[in-house]
């Protein structure tokens, strides 16, 4: 099958269209974070940077750590960044740009969200750190697919939870990499749980201003959820999508989250960039 040039877009220069990327940038280990301003803080402890590239939110340094070659690249914000920016680094290493057809062997690269959130748990500490285990999605992306790359078990069990008073929102859910998960859990004092995304951070997360949130207590149900031993932990906008795209693509990937709020306590961490910053250092010691 080839990508026609409405489908894979290619830049003048050779590279994909969102990212400014060329095929021969890409490493098998990539950093994802939210913030632009983070890829400096994450890319300040590479061992050297040998390329720098901004465009819109995407920012990215690629270098080297440890022997290693290594990217770390700004989503922005939401799912449908995240689409952007895994289907795009997918296409550099997995499509020949020159024939635009699919390459018959195909590149696994691993994915390492390192991101914030906050927790809909009371056990759960402010500054803590948390590998999210499964990814719930309340924003539609996975239903705009045919790759499956779901847990249709946890979506039901979620769905009966959201159903009465969101009955319109639709959820779909995924697991990390075994392979990374079982990695990180063994190297540090990570907590684990189900992170739920959602595509919003005021009324899609209960938050009230002056147009009020449709429901403010569907959180507090869904953090009563248990399900394989594990219990919805947290709230985000990222993490759904990063494990969707990446399961359906054949990657790996797992997204930790620095814990900055406490929705149950309704507080806020006093050091949020120290938190962040301490979470940087761990992945990258064990990358």
């Amino acid at each position: 099958m080839k990508f026609e040039s409405s489908e894979l877009i290619i830049n003048p220069n050779g590279s994909i269209y969102h990212l400014s990327l060329l095929p021969t940038d890409i490493p098998d280990q990539i950093i994802t974070v939210g913030d632009p301003d983070r890829v400096s803080a994450v890319s300040d402890n590479f061992d050297s940077i040998t390329k720098k590239v901004s465009t819109r939110e995407f920012h990215t340094h690629i270098g080297k750590l440890a022997g290693k070659d290594i990217m770390v690249i700004s989503t922005g914000i939401g799912t449908d960044n995240i689409d952007i920016v895994i289907n795009e680094i997918d296409a550099l290493v997995n499509i020949d740009f020159d024939s635009r057809k699919s390459l018959e062997s195909k590149r696994k690269l691993n994915f390492y969200r390192i991101g914030t959130s906050g927790t809909v748990r009371p056990d759960i500490n402010i500054d803590e750190f948390l590998i999210s285990m499964y990814g719930v999605g309340m924003d539609g992306l996975a239903f705009f697919y045919k790759h499956h790359g779901r847990d249709t078990e946890l979506e039901n069990i979620i769905r009966n939870k959201t159903a009465v008073d969101l009955p319109e929102v639709h959820v779909y859910a995924s697991k990390a990499s075994q392979t990374l998960t079982e990695k990180f859990e063994k190297i540090a004092n990570f907590r684990k749980g189900i992170t739920l995304t959602l595509p919003g951070f005021y009324g899609p997360q209960g938050r009230s201003l002056r147009n009020p949130a449709k429901s403010t207590h569907f959180i507090d149900e869904v953090a009563q959820v248990k399900y394989k031993d594990l219990f919805v932990t947290n709230i985000e906008m990222e993490t759904s999508g990063l494990y969707y795209l990446a399961k359906s693509l054949g990657h790996r990937a797992i997204s930790f989250n620095a814990i900055l709020a406490n929705r149950s306590a309704k507080t806020f961490s006093a050091q949020p960039q120290k938190t962040v910053a301490r979470l940087i250092d761990v992945v990258l010691n064990h990358i």
